[in-house]
């Protein structure tokens, strides 16, 4: 077979061979699947290894040559997703991304669940992957659909398993990472971020396949870190930006989406409750609300092809999530106030709560609730009464 070469070793895509770790939900995905009839959720953050694991159990099984995969990001499987009630001994069915479908059909398949639960049928089997809180979602559209379906979240990988999986690179390739410490925290627990990291160290030293020696790298991580962020910059920093600006950019506002952003590269999980984040940072409550309750974050999304490839949102919860890894790692390690700066912000430092404070009479109220919504949509933040359950504040005139 020759020597392994870099890009079989640590993968970008597909499963991988000589670095496949199992994650903690292994075992118990392993039951899951196996057991006639019950469907089988799997949610939780991108690059945590949820469709590698499916993968290597269904090949366990030998179920995996058999498996209709489909996703719900692909506009022809969205149309055999809609047709399964329709088939008979269809075998196990694999929908990913399936956050991404509309609610009409996952409600249809919600209720597809409960039958096939309820009858037993060993001719069909759904196996579910998507975001935090899939699962939540189906019992949202039939509640009686909780026991009879098993849901398995995958949280981060612990350390010791990236550590694991970076390990079994090095024995492949007869490789020492010098900066095996920081790669491993660096992944964030993410088995993705990890073969990521390993193969941009390796290509700064030209390793490109198995050593014939055991040879230790010697980059530092900042000069790796300065190369991967290099290589992201080119596709994820113009998005970044356009989502910074919003709908339109305002130099002097508030800047709502790039706080939204810069919660958002802060979250453990990456993923964020808008309602929680403005109660945690009152001083862009107000904007914020803003462009989160006139639905002009909704409408960004929605509306930019290129940002609901790496963000999904669902208005309804206000809850916001980064679907790449890649991504994510860009946003942590972006110099944010050399960002803002690139963005077009004048100031993103506020030392009080509000911009401005309207005072009027009461016969002057349909005139200072339209001054109000004018400066609010220039992402000011502006004190209105109506608004407010205390009249405590500070504001810049």
């Amino acid at each position: 077979m020759g020597s392994p070469k870099l890009e079989e070793v640590f993968k970008l895509s597909g499963v991988p061979t000589f670095t496949f770790v199992k994650p903690v939900e292994y075992d118990k995905l392993l039951v899951a699947l196996r057991s006639p009839g019950r469907g089988v959720v799997i949610e939780g953050r991108s690059g945590i290894g949820k469709t590698t694991a499916v993968t290597r159990v269904l090949a366990e099984l030998g179920a995996e040559p058999s498996t209709l995969r489909l996703s719900a990001r692909k506009k022809e499987d969205r149309e055999l997703i809609e047709a399964i009630p329709e088939l008979q001994d269809a075998g196990p069915i694999l929908i990913d991304d399936f956050h991404r479908l509309n609610e009409d059909v996952q409600r249809q398949t919600a209720d597809l669940l409960k039958t096939l639960a309820d009858e037993e049928r060993t001719d069909t089997k759904l196996v579910i992957i998507g975001i935090n809180k899939t699962g939540d979602s189906l019992v949202k559209f039939a509640a009686d659909l909780n026991n009879r379906i098993d849901t398995i979240r995958f949280e981060a990988n612990p350390e010791a398993r990236v550590r694991q999986l970076v390990e079994k690179g090095e024995s492949a390739l007869n490789i020492r990472f010098g900066i095996k410490n920081e790669i491993v925290k660096s992944a964030n627990g993410s088995f993705y971020l990890a073969q990521m990291l390993c193969q941009a160290a390796c290509l700064a030293e030209g390793l490109l396949e198995a050593q014939d020696t055991v040879t230790a790298t010697r980059s530092s991580f900042e000069v790796i870190l300065s190369h991967v962020m290099e290589i992201l910059s080119r596709r994820f920093l113009s998005l970044a930006v356009k989502f910074a600006s919003g709908t339109k950019l305002r130099r002097e506002g508030r800047a709502p989406y790039l706080h939204i952003l810069k919660w958002l590269a802060e979250a453990n999980e990456w993923s964020i409750a808008l309602e929680h984040e403005m109660v945690n940072h009152p001083g862009q409550r107000g904007s914020v609300g803003q462009v989160v309750e006139k639905g002009y974050l909704a409408y960004l999304i929605a509306h930019t092809p290129e940002l609901s490839e790496v963000l999904h949102y669902i208005p309804a919860t206000q809850i916001l999530t980064a679907e790449d890894p890649q991504f994510v790692f860009f946003l942590r390690n972006l110099e944010w106030n050399k960002f803002a700066q690139q963005v077009g912000y004048i100031n993103i430092h506020f030392d009080v709560t509000y911009d401005y404070a309207l005072s009027f009479a009461g016969t002057e109220r349909d005139f200072a609730k339209r001054l109000f919504e004018l400066l609010s949509e220039e992402e000011l933040s502006v004190f209105f009464d109506e608004n407010e359950a205390t009249s405590h504040f500070s504001a810049r005139r």
